[in-house]
């Protein structure tokens, strides 16, 4: 299964679920069942919510026999946001942008207009470089956001969305002080970035938090909402280690306090004053708060502060594998007794794992004695030891278990790891499979069967049992049950073979041109 598709602009409608950078960029994610969509950056204002302390009745009294008084929250957050208030800023951006069609923002245009409306051809005027031509002319665009002051010398923290690709950044106090701000450094993959004041000097600032929130505790929200200015919101911590397919390194504090347009950036602080977050996306069907936001953990975000202030950059950790979820059917193929782990689809040419001896197939399940969860995990405990440490692994191949040390890489930038395999529609018939709706032939023998190994699938059944599993025309099959295909008959062999020792699905190891993973097909297509 593919990520989902992002997209730089995006329509809510009510029956529309997003995931929204509140500070007005947004992007859709497409969820998985199709029955809701996923974008950041909300643009409608909720109704005030009213939210009610647990307070213990004034007349209530307590029995001798009670060993301890009911838990009572705060009267009032006043003497906290007092102190913290003022180290949280406004932050407004200019930025250059080329201009496109009416989903890439025409100047002027309605945000709904489609090619098909008459006045698309209007729009798309203005869009265009003086004398009618093709091209995109450039347009000058505004945002806002929030940040907030960590070093009494002008260092400012907010989220990445809020100042990418901007030429100009103005940061304003609560007193209504403004000043420029320049980029430090900028994390695209935490999407957390590092600004400084210029001329910064004694300015009011706050504290990371020394230890991570639990679910229930307090959280205050204070940002920049809709451009409205320091404005604070409370509400608890409604869950941790939150994956909402943001970034590689998901681990969002799920937060019920309001969050909206114009937060992105912004602090989440304890009931003592620290900062336990970087207010980032909210879950909303109708574009405004509906008390579901996610703030990256302090935990997170002051390691690539630190290393933003240090290095402009963040370097991280890397082994050189794609690697993908144990699902039950995979699982129940490889012999596994548990879809704990991460599973090697393929080590990439030149890395570490590849060096030390790691082949797809093999499933990592520990860093240095630490068992893994999933995929998630590994890529953030290897992202957090960093380029030139030694590490660790502990995986499983054929059932064995087994221990490597490699030396971690640094991890490439998504320039230097954008794939560059083309496609070319050069099949010929093959073999059918016709309980699979697939048709495959050698890819040696198929101009563009990319390498030559395996069987190519040339033809697909949209409805079948193959096409169900997300396999698509091109895609190749390199492997059935950990043996290499060459032949027609070898894929119908391993099925065959699967359906003897008892098994339920075939583990089929397939390459496309997003990358090599695995899949379990199931013995019995009917079912």
């Amino acid at each position: 299964m593919t990520l989902p598709m992002l997209f730089r602009r995006a329509l809510a409608t009510s029956r529309t679920a997003r995931w929204r950078r509140p500070e007005g960029r947004p992007f859709r994610l497409a969820l998985m069942s199709g029955a809701a969509a996923l974008a950041l950056g909300a643009t409608l204002l909720s109704p005030a919510q009213t939210l009610a302390w647990g307070q213990a009745p004034a007349t209530q009294t307590q029995s001798s026999s009670q060993s301890a008084a009911p838990a009572v929250g705060p009267q009032s957050f006043a003497d906290v946001v007092e102190r913290v208030k003022p180290a949280v800023v406004a932050i407004k951006t200019k930025a250059l942008e080329a201009g496109g069609g009416p989903e890439e923002g025409f100047p002027g245009a309605p945000p709904e207009l489609s090619p098909d409306d008459p006045l698309y051809r209007f729009f798309r005027h203005f869009g265009e470089p003086p004398g009618g031509g093709r091209g995109r002319q450039k347009h000058m665009t505004q945002a806002q956001g929030s940040g907030f002051v960590i070093t009494n010398d002008g260092y400012v923290v907010t989220n990445n969305h809020v100042v990418e690709n901007a030429t100009q950044v103005e940061v304003t106090f609560d007193d209504g002080r403004t000043l420029p701000a320049k980029i430090i450094g900028t994390d695209k993959r935490t999407d957390l970035a590092l600004l400084k004041i210029s001329d910064g000097n004694n300015l009011p600032h706050v504290d990371w938090a020394s230890s991570s929130p639990r679910v229930g505790d307090w959280v205050i929200a204070v940002g920049n909402p809709f451009g409205l200015g320091g404005t604070v919101t409370a509400g608890i911590v409604s869950a941790r280690g939150r994956d909402i397919g943001a970034g590689p390194y998901d681990d969002f504090i799920q937060i019920d306090a309001p969050v909206n347009r114009g937060n992105s950036g912004g602090p989440s602080f304890d009931e003592h004053g620290q900062v336990i977050g970087v207010n980032t996306a909210i879950y909303s069907p109708s574009g405004g708060s509906v008390g579901i936001g996610f703030a990256i953990p302090s935990e997170v975000a002051k390691d690539v502060i630190a290393a933003l202030k240090d290095k402009g950059q963040v370097a991280r950790g890397w082994i050189g594998v794609s690697i993908q979820p144990i699902t039950p059917e995979i699982a129940e193929s490889l012999g596994l007794k548990t879809s704990k782990g991460a599973l090697i689809a393929q080590p990439q040419r030149g890395g570490p794992a590849e060096a030390a001896g790691l082949k797809a197939g093999d499933v990592v399940t520990a860093v240095d004695g630490q068992k893994v969860d999933g995929p998630r995990d590994l890529a953030r405990r290897i992202a957090t030891l960093g380029p030139g440490k030694s590490a660790e692994l502990t995986y499983l191949r054929n059932g064995a278990e087994k221990n490597v040390k490699l030396k971690l890489g640094k991890l490439p930038s998504e320039k230097e790891t954008a794939a560059a395999e083309s496609n070319d529609d050069g099949v010929e018939p093959g073999a059918a499979l016709a309980a699979y709706g697939i048709e495959v032939a050698p890819a040696a023998e198929v101009r563009g069967g990319r390498g030559g190994e395996g069987l190519i699938i040339v033809g697909i059944d949209p409805n079948g049992a193959a096409a169900q599993k997300g396999l698509r025309q091109g895609d190749v099959i390199v492997e059935a049950n950990g043996q290499t295909l060459k032949g027609r008959g070898d894929l119908q062999a391993a099925i065959d073979s699967a359906k003897k020792e008892g098994r339920k699905s075939v583990l089929l190891r397939v390459k496309s041109p997003e990358g090599a993973r695995f899949v379990a097909l199931s013995v019995n297509p009917a079912s």
